[in-house]
């Protein structure tokens, strides 16, 4: 890990940290990792160093919002089309041409809309859990979930600015993290209105072997030294984004993709996704969809659970192009 190089570069007109590895190479050996929530640069650490280890150089950015990159306040700032704005800004700013994105959960979402607006900066496209989603010109997706499944699903519960951050704060941040990470629950995450997080002192949960408690700890002092608005603030625009995009209604994505997914993620077995992946709807809107892989018994933060399948995964699609 000590390896691993950081540094923060200006991007887009904030402050953006980065963590690399790997040596400079030529256009088309990059690989641009993204995280989701809520996690960091951090979630990417077996990737970087195995594929470094193989000749790429791996470029794993702080999102906007997370870690060590800048925050801003507003909301109307966490757009899809700001957090594009951002990487491709990142890429001029490193003389990168186009890369492999490898990216997971929020961070799939934005490389979904990274593939639609600036489909030639990317080479290939390593999919983990979340797979495209096609824009519905009819509703707005907040009004949609709440329909399907009730306010109490999590990004309903998120939409408040500084409700569930209050609920994060009462039962602790590392505890929270803990329980969001090692959930292996499928279906729709509905967070109860008393309790969100299931937290139980009686009943403490034992960290996987994927998950150290110093990995833990990371995660843990990096969401309280910048807090969770960030991350929260992708969810809250999302209904922007829905306006935002109406250009790209009906659009396909044309760039090579791999999805791979846990049988468990609770993506995945929302209600309609599996059905959506499986049955020829995702392949109807992403025509260049390779291959689907399912993994069993695993959950949704697949590329720490299973990093060294994921790993090889990677390797065995990107070496390709």
């Amino acid at each position: 890990m000590e390896s691993i190089q950081h540094k923060i570069v200006s991007v887009n007109g904030m402050q953006m940290h980065i963590a690399e590895k790997g040596r400079e190479a030529e256009d088309g050996q990059v690989i641009l990792f993204l995280h989701g929530f809520p996690e960091l640069w951090y979630t990417w650490r077996h990737q970087m160093l195995t594929l470094s280890s193989l000749g790429y150089r791996a470029i794993t950015p702080d999102l906007r919002g997370y870690g060590d990159t800048e925050a801003p306040g507003s909301i109307t700032s966490y757009t899809s089309l700001h957090i594009v704005g951002d990487l491709v800004a990142l890429m001029d700013s490193l003389g990168v041409e186009k890369v492999f994105v490898v990216a997971h959960d929020w961070g799939a979402i934005i490389a979904w809309y990274l593939c639609l607006f600036r489909p030639e900066r990317v080479k290939a496209f390593f999919c983990l859990s979340v797979p495209f989603m096609p824009r519905n010109p009819n509703r707005k997706p907040i009004e949609t979930l709440r329909d399907f499944f009730g306010d109490d699903y999590y990004m309903c519960r998120f939409q408040e600015p500084g409700k569930i951050e209050a609920e994060i704060d009462r039962w602790g941040v590392k505890e929270v993290l803990k329980r969001i990470l090692t959930s292996r629950k499928p279906g729709p995450p509905c967070w109860a209105k008393e309790n969100p997080f299931g937290i139980n002192p009686e009943r403490p949960v034992t960290l996987p072997s994927w998950l150290s408690e110093e990995d833990l700890d990371y995660y843990a002092t990096k969401f309280s030294q910048s807090s969770f608005t960030g991350g929260l603030n992708y969810y809250r625009a999302l209904d922007l984004n829905w306006e935002l995009t109406a250009a790209w209604t009906g659009a396909v994505v044309k760039t090579p993709v791999k999805y791979v997914v846990g049988e468990l993620d609770s993506v995945y077995t929302t209600p309609g996704i599996k059905e959506y992946v499986d049955n020829g709807g995702f392949k109807k809107d992403v025509p260049l969809l390779e291959e689907i892989i399912v993994m069993e018994d695993v959950g949704h933060f697949i590329n720490q659970e299973r990093a060294e399948e994921v790993n090889n995964l990677i390797y065995e699609f990107i070496r390709r192009f």
